[in-house]
């Protein structure tokens, strides 16, 4: 009687493996570095929560219970609301003008910047055109040079051209990115097929169609995150508003609250009224990059690897 023997694969186990565990692992991290980790980002989280914690807590606060009450603890109530709306009111509504201000500064210009990033990097793409490397460094040295460095200048330009004190002073440098040119175009290079420009072409679209409708399209995470960063930085500019603008009416938000924080003869609560304006100045911010976080994450991280 002829017996027949079944062949098994018997899988490779590692020497080294508990008894049971046939799955190959890598290495493992020891308590002791993952504790610490976790540690050194809680430090870090607190380092820097702990000024926004602050100034939740100071604007629910009464004038008098700021220097009575311990800085990181609520007061004797809950003022917030009572504050916000003292604080629209206070000298005909000065606050809302700048915070009105702010938001076209920041939300057109960087609306506009982006579009014009977008143009340029995509023009440095997917054009040939002489002299074009040699102008794409001289727009990305501009990311080398400090806002300081410029203002004077730009301060001199406006004078000549009798824009102080106006809203173009501070709106016209504030659409020009030269980071966004830079992102644009490394993302239009990886992310918009020529193959797919060419067949537009061969369908009888225009450049200026086939940029609308298809390389914005494409483009669109790193036009995110364009946006983001030019919208974060025009809202939070101090030093060219500083130089350009005199009448309070024209103020963004950055340079209305120095103003009233600095009022060596004002009243007591506008220095409240300065920490609530402070709170309330970031909750655009927040709202904006909460809103468009997944595409400002895709926008940094696609094409990373490439």
């Amino acid at each position: 009687m002829a017996t027949t023997q079944s062949t098994r694969q018997v899988p490779l186990v590692s020497a080294d493996a508990p008894d049971g565990d046939e799955s190959p692992r890598g290495p493992r991290e020891s308590r002791a570095s993952t504790i610490s980790s976790g540690l050194l980002m809680v430090v870090f989280a607190g380092y820097f929560l702990t000024p926004l914690w602050w100034l939740f807590v100071a604007s629910t606060k009464r004038l008098e219970d700021l220097s009575t009450t311990p800085g990181l603890w609520f007061g004797d109530g809950f003022h917030l609301f009572s504050n916000i709306g003292d604080l629209v009111s206070y000298s005909d509504g000065i606050f809302v003008r700048w915070m009105i201000n702010s938001v076209l500064y920041a939300g057109v210009g960087a609306a506009l910047g982006t579009l014009l990033a977008a143009m340029a990097g995509y023009a440095f793409a997917k054009y040939t055109f002489p002299g074009r490397d040699w102008l794409f460094n001289s727009i990305l040295a501009g990311v080398l040079v400090p806002a300081t460095a410029l203002a004077l200048p730009l301060f001199l330009i406006a004078a000549k051209v009798s824009l102080v004190d106006t809203y173009w002073a501070v709106f016209i440098p504030s659409v020009v990115s030269p980071f966004g040119v830079y992102l644009a175009r490394v993302y239009a290079a990886a992310a918009v097929p020529d193959e797919l420009l060419e067949a537009a072409r061969l369908d009888g679209a225009g450049e200026l169609r086939t940029f609308a409708t298809i390389a914005l399209h494409l483009m669109s995470p790193a036009l995110v995150t364009i946006f983001l960063l030019q919208f974060v930085a025009i809202w939070n500019n101090f030093l060219l508003p500083l130089i350009m603008l005199q009448d309070d009416k024209l103020y963004p938000l950055t340079l209305g609250l120095y103003a009233w924080n600095s009022q060596v003869d004002a009243a007591p609560w506008v220095r409240l009224y300065a920490i609530v304006g402070s709170l309330v100045s970031i909750v655009p911010l927040i709202i904006a990059f909460l809103s468009l976080q997944r595409y400002w994450r895709g926008g940094l991280s696609a094409h990373a690897v490439k």
